[in-house]
């Protein structure tokens, strides 16, 4: 019957049985193969093409020469986790910091970061400060600092002085600075510039309740920090009679004192200037621990001088005192 012979074959064909197997030979080919790798890790893969484009382009504005013809090449820091201390976060602020060669550790860039001119010299200025420069996922960057646009520069702790040292770095007669809870940190370096400016031996501050040497400081210093003594003191008024025993006349800013800065008769001796806080001025006990309160006379309409405004006339008073001398 027709259909028969289709039937026979079938019946057949099903006699041979189930095919050998391979041994375990293809036994590889069930392995996985991991996950699949980033498009910009793929190297035919556009975003590759790109990632080394700008690589390219970023190590081309970067590498410098040094007045011996020899190329300068970045030193690149090992991975590591969140940069310790404080952070300078922000294309301008860290390009602001590096030109100021505020003492850092490392330079921290998000991977296909887009070089712009400020990225550019900030890269350029790591290279000739040999600071070392350290790739990441941007993720992680932007963990750090939402608002990092992609690079991070991590700042050196402090390395403060002492009042003896200052003392043995001042000439006679001594000139010193110090501060009674100076708090702004902009304040705090624009004194320390003031005090580099008019020949002072250094500036004296409080370690509780005051600023304390950070990047906004540095900056305001303009350098100056890297070459003034600066100590913290856990007493001012102990450090006061230190001072005393010295030699040196303790002389207050207050401005509601009635002694005017041009009655001070003692600018050209030994004398410490002790400045007070932004808001409350000297605190009562460093008040009554000055030899001399002086004030500045300002117009009626005006309520107080800024702490390192009237600071900076301070030393200027005293300076113009001693070139008459």
């Amino acid at each position: 019957m027709a259909g028969n012979s289709s039937r026979k074959g079938a019946i057949r064909a099903s006699k041979k049985g189930p095919s050998t197997g391979t041994g375990g030979k293809n036994k590889k080919r069930l392995t996985g193969k991991g996950p699949t790798p980033k498009a910009e890790d793929r190297p035919y893969h556009a975003a590759a093409k790109r990632k080394k484009a700008v690589a390219k382009k970023s190590a081309s504005k970067t590498t410098s020469t040094r007045s011996d013809g020899k190329e300068i090449r970045p030193t690149r820091a090992p991975r590591g986790d969140r940069p310790r201390g404080e952070i300078v976060a922000g294309r301008n602020a860290v390009l602001e910091a590096l030109r100021e060669s505020v003492p850092a550790t490392e330079l921290l860039v998000a991977r296909s970061i887009e070089v712009d001119d400020r990225v550019a010299e900030s890269l350029k200025l790591a290279l000739h400060l040999g600071l070392p420069i350290r790739e990441a996922h941007r993720a992680e960057v932007e963990g750090i600092s939402p608002n990092s646009q992609g690079i991070i520069l991590a700042i050196k702790p402090f390395q403060y002085s002492s009042f003896e040292e200052i003392m043995q770095r001042a000439k006679y007669p001594a000139l010193i600075v110090a501060l009674d809870g100076v708090t702004d940190p902009r304040n705090l370096g624009a004194i320390i510039r003031s005090a580099a400016a008019f020949g002072a031996a250094g500036v004296i501050m409080t370690e509780r309740r005051a600023a304390s040497m950070t990047a906004s400081a540095w900056k305001s210093s303009a350098g100056a920090a890297a070459r003034l003594p600066i100590a913290q003191v856990t007493n001012l008024a102990r450090t006061i009679d230190a001072a005393k025993k010295e030699g040196l006349f303790v002389v207050g800013l207050d401005g509601e004192s009635e002694d005017l800065i041009s009655t001070m008769k003692v600018a050209t001796e030994a004398i410490m200037i002790v400045v007070g806080s932004e808001g409350k001025g000297l605190a009562r006990l460093t008040r009554e621990k000055c030899d001399l309160v002086i004030s500045i006379p300002i117009s009626a309409t005006t309520e107080s001088l800024n702490a390192s405004v009237a600071t900076a006339i301070a030393l200027f008073f005293v300076d113009q005192a001693r070139r008459k001398s």
